[in-house]
């Protein structure tokens, strides 16, 4: 069992281990290569650098240092998070890992589907999480909109609900070598989502017209914003909310970084990330 799993391998989470490392705890860094710190072509404003250096570089130097302080880090993609005997239980595609804590610093979620009328049914048949959210769609015909391993696993979800679940990759193709198997999946690019006062259908780019009463956005990777709404933790503004030591209302759940809002910047993620391994080393050695 590890003491910390950090989800995300940018600033925040590569902090966040750092100093849990140095308190001699046992902790994992799980992320895919997806962060906004990438996107940065040139960093001119970080104390220390004489020089520009790019998000690439700045991501590439934070993992390595990690590494050579012996800190794992994965490269994979977080599914779902699970309480269980005391414990989380962190599900990837490809494995399954237990822990006392759980870091969430993914950063902030920006995902959008861009299909005209998205915006408009918005909590009018339109949600985000098929845990918050399935049971109103109990034995109706579910719409997924995603590509990629988490549109299959909301998928998995909803078809507790009902047996009427459709992916729609909107052009995409689903991954080969998919960690869950599905049968309904329509690769046609979406048109729109239309309706009247709630979703009603899904029109194709080749006038086809899909019935659906509900349709479950879940494009790229579950974001920090993703997870703390299935685990009941309070987001406000799409921000997640912490206390003074990171810590959400969900015991054993820590957040840093871009997903708690504030000023989105890289020295408030690596701040954030060493106040919250130091709150998680000091909360476990005092149990």
């Amino acid at each position: 069992m590890y003491d910390c799993i950090i989800i995300g391998k940018g600033p925040a989470g590569i902090s966040t281990s750092i100093y849990i490392s140095r308190s001699n705890l046992k902790c994992l860094v799980i992320g895919k290569d997806e962060t906004a710190l990438r996107k940065a072509k040139s960093i001119e404003n970080y104390y220390g650098f004489e020089e520009p250096i790019s998000g690439e570089e700045l991501f590439r130097r934070g993992i390595n240092q990690a590494k050579k302080q012996n800190i794992e880090v994965k490269n994979d993609e977080v599914l779902d998070i699970e309480y269980k005997n005391d414990s989380y239980i962190v599900k990837t595609v490809n494995n399954e890992y237990e822990t006392k804590t759980v870091v969430l610093a993914t950063g902030k979620s920006r995902k959008t589907s861009n299909i005209l009328g998205e915006d408009k049914f918005v909590g009018k048949g339109i949600s985000y999480c098929a845990i918050c959210d399935g049971y109103f769609f109990k034995n109706k015909n579910i719409a997924v909109i995603g590509s990629g391993e988490y549109a299959l696993h909301e998928a998995e979800v909803l078809e507790n609900v009902s047996d009427k679940v459709t992916i729609f990759t909107n052009g995409g193709k689903l991954p080969e070598n998919r960690s869950i198997e599905v049968t309904n999946v329509i690769e046609g690019k979406i048109d729109a989502i239309r309706g009247d006062k709630r979703v009603e259908n899904i029109l194709l780019e080749n006038k086809r017209s899909i019935p659906v009463d509900g349709i479950f956005i879940a494009q790229g990777i579950a974001s920090s914003i993703d997870f703390a709404k299935k685990l009941g933790i309070i987001v406000q503004n799409n921000n997640i909310i912490v206390n003074d030591k990171m810590e959400t209302n969900v015991p054993g759940i820590y957040a840093a970084g871009d997903c708690t809002g504030g000023l989105l910047q890289i020295s408030k993620a690596i701040y954030e990330g060493a106040k919250c391994g130091l709150s998680i080393a000091k909360n476990l050695k005092n149990i």
